[in-house]
């Protein structure tokens, strides 16, 4: 089965901040009929990315999360009985190649082989999709674009992407922001002011640095989580305690050398014990 979802997007919706000149590569890729792949951490924009350049293109977006049960079916469609007569359906990949749309293939690399080897005619000058289940090539509507995202860290050798493929597209890094643009996100999406926009971007910067104490790096959507609760009312400490320190992990010794790391940063006063009130 596919989760896909289908939207129209604008460019006031989806504010984005670049951190280079990614945008500018981007809409070049897709002047020139380019695939493009996003390749980064978890959390950093990628999705992001592609709703403000879709926004930006005026074209509708569709959306698919990429898992290992996805078919390829899933992505082309299938023949359904509807009110007793069996019609064809198109899925949400032929439906972007018909209408033009752009197709974003959400971690792509969790996708089984055999199911992504339907776009291999989509990925080269052909520019067809092709439905075996009907015999029908479809050429790709003007403005169709396909783009894909995944994080490199987070995959296995089992769900490595074949290099053939990946020389298919066009492939950007994209990484967090510099605290300052960072910070200025978090404001913008939160309603929080911009001294604790700035702690909680430096709380994050320092959290980043514990990476390799085998955590996952807090995301942009976790400091824009602890700043809503600000907003909401919770103290600064509980917030990032809350919305940023547990969702790393639910190892307590962990989340305690967490939290003594970012009281050492002067991000957290410590006025609050972990395990204390409040909630946190």
């Amino acid at each position: 089965m596919t989760n896909a979802t289908h939207e129209l997007v604008s460019t006031e919706r989806f504010y984005y901040i670049p951190a280079g000149r990614e945008r500018e590569a981007i809409l070049a890729a897709c002047a020139g009929d380019l695939a493009v792949m996003l390749t980064g951490p978890t959390g950093c924009g990628k999705t992001r990315l592609v709703r403000h350049i879709t926004a930006t293109l005026g074209r509708s977006l569709v959306t698919v999360s990429c898992h290992d049960e996805l078919t390829a079916s899933d992505l082309l469609g299938r023949y359904l009985v509807v009110g007793g007569d069996i019609r064809w359906m198109d899925g949400p990949l032929t439906t972007a190649v018909r209408q033009g749309a752009v197709c974003y293939l959400d971690e792509v690399a969790e996708a089984r082989r055999d199911t992504l080897a339907v776009l291999h005619s989509l990925l080269d000058d052909r520019r067809e999709l092709y439905l075996d289940r009907t015999g029908e090539t479809i050429r790709a509507a003007d403005g169709f674009a396909l783009m894909a995202s995944y994080n490199p860290e987070s995959r296995s050798l089992l769900k490595e992407l074949k290099p053939s493929f990946r020389q298919r597209f066009v492939t950007l890094t994209v990484g967090y922001l510099p605290a300052e643009q960072e910070a200025e996100v978090v404001a913008h999406e939160s309603g929080v002011g911009l001294d604790v926009a700035h702690r909680l971007a430096s709380a994050a910067r320092a959290l980043r640095r514990a990476g390799h104490a085998g955590i996952e790096p807090p995301s942009t959507r976790l400091l824009i989580a602890a700043a809503r609760l600000v907003v909401s009312g919770l103290p600064l400490d509980t917030a990032v305690r809350l919305g940023m320190v547990n969702p790393l992990s639910v190892d307590g010794p962990v989340a305690l050398a967490l939290d003594e790391l970012l009281v050492a940063e002067g991000v957290l006063d410590g006025s609050t014990p972990r395990g204390g009130r409040p909630l946190a």
